[in-house]
């Protein structure tokens, strides 16, 4: 079993250094997996505010507002004044915001395109099954 372990653990080193260096690709540092889900939504919904996030990810929008604030230093959003109501700011991806989720996606394609290819229609599920089973599980 240990052996296995170690195995697993090299497999898995090779493969999240793979995924780091592509996904770098945009070079924006210090971009955490929640400034992109953030970013995301955003991008997804085009124009939404804080307390929307907040709801939608349900955390605080003390949280949600020191990460937008990370996104808006790093100009992957930007926030606007609503013109019907002023105390309200909208928030939309940047063309850097709108890039950082592209290339995300276009590597996932790729990603996804190979390892269909490479593997059967059973090893594709068998694998599909292990992941959805690990990620339901995983704590970190």
């Amino acid at each position: 079993m240990k052996q296995q372990n170690d195995d697993f653990f090299d497999v898995f080193t090779d493969l999240q250094c793979f995924i780091l260096a592509n996904m770098n690709k945009g070079n924006i540092s210090g971009v955490t997996a929640t400034h992109y889900n953030i970013i995301e939504y955003i991008y997804r919904k085009e124009e939404v505010t804080g307390k929307q996030i907040s709801r939608a990810f349900n955390v605080s929008q003390a949280a949600v507002s020191k990460q937008i604030k990370f996104l808006i230093k790093n100009e992957l959003i930007e926030q606007k004044q609503n013109s019907y109501d002023r105390r309200i700011f909208n928030l939309s991806a940047t063309e850097k915001g709108q890039f950082l989720i592209n290339n995300s996606e276009d590597f996932r394609k790729t990603v996804t395109d190979q390892v269909s290819a490479v593997l059967d229609n059973h090893e594709l599920q068998t694998l599909t099954g292990l992941l959805n089973k690990v990620l339901k599980n995983i704590k970190v």
